[in-house]
């Protein structure tokens, strides 16, 4: 594959144009962090296949009008994104994000290395699980979208259709909501 082909936005011209490898390389690419990000959205792993499904049928519906406006990522987040949105719209569902506390829980507290602190460190995963799954939606989608897939402000923004001080906001509500509910 040719060197200006690397990055996602010429993969994605590149199939557009009919080069089906290119195709094949951005599924790779992003497959596990899109269906990540969906099933931590959704919490049901039905739901998140069905919406992975539609968000790859919604890319290959649009190939031919695609242009590298923004990050190819995030792009497909936002389409991932709208879709949870009209899925939450139809069914409500409770959405969560267990590996995200991972993430968050090595940084909250570095003691925990030694043996007689195990089973505080489950108790610390747990309430850190039940603290992303009690956040409100969009908090909560903010948390994922920043820990999970480690995006900008700028591009949870994009992704989430809102302005960069309300994403920011939302992921400040978050993270105070999350270390105020695990240091309970």
């Amino acid at each position: 594959m040719d060197a200006p082909l690397a990055d996602d936005g010429g993969l994605m011209l590149a199939w557009a144009g009919g080069d089906a490898a290119a195709f094949a390389e951005l599924y790779a690419r992003h497959k596990g962090p899109l269906y990540r990000f969906l099933l931590k959205t959704v919490k049901d792993r039905a739901i998140a296949d069905e919406l992975f499904q539609e968000t790859w049928s919604r890319v290959i519906a649009a190939r031919q009008r695609y242009r590298v406006e923004a990050k190819f990522s995030t792009w497909l987040l936002q389409i991932a994104h709208n879709l949870a949105i009209d899925s939450f719209r139809k069914q409500r569902p409770q959405a969560g994000a267990e590996e995200a506390e991972a993430v968050f829980a090595n940084q909250a507290a570095p003691e925990r290395e030694q043996p007689e602190h195990a089973l505080s460190d489950f108790e610390l995963r747990r309430r850190m699980q039940r603290a992303i799954e009690s956040l409100p939606d969009e908090q909560r989608t903010a948390f994922v979208l920043r820990m999970e897939n480690e995006l900008s402000l700028e591009d949870i923004a994009a992704v989430t259709g809102v302005g960069r001080e309300t994403a920011k906001s939302r992921l400040r509500y978050a993270m105070a909501r999350i270390r105020e509910l695990v240091a309970e």
